[in-house]
């Protein structure tokens, strides 16, 4: 797989690995040679952010372990879909990105001013 990129132009840091995340559970919020993966910002999660995403159809808190998916609880680190956290931060309920692990193509879904509001990772 060829170097990938963050939203500040910089290689790739992982997200998490308990739980491992990533589409291609790797711990990285990474796009993909293809480009399949839309799951490329890394959020914390918070109690808020996960009732909301429940409320709209988006069971993060639930663990299902047919898709190896252990369920979410505050504080955990994971791959989000680009267009949910649009969704999430247009209610007003989006959860903080850590931009050093959020994958470049993020961008094409929000702007980077937008994505450093929330970021964990600025000094």
């Amino acid at each position: 797989m060829s170097q990938e990129l963050n939203v500040l132009g910089e290689p790739l840091q992982p997200c998490s690995d308990d739980p491992l995340t990533g589409f291609f559970r790797d711990g990285h919020c990474h796009q993909g040679q293809d480009g399949s993966s839309r799951h490329l910002v890394c959020i914390e999660v918070s109690a808020e952010f996960l009732a909301f995403s429940k409320s709209v159809g988006n069971d993060l808190s639930t663990p299902r372990p047919d898709m190896a998916f252990p369920g979410l609880e505050p504080g955990d680190r994971w791959c989000l879909l680009a267009p949910r956290w649009v969704e999430a931060e247009q209610h007003g309920m989006a959860p903080r990105v850590v931009l050093l692990s959020t994958h470049e193509g993020a961008l094409r879904y929000t702007d980077l001013r937008t994505l450093k509001a929330y970021a964990l990772d600025l000094a």
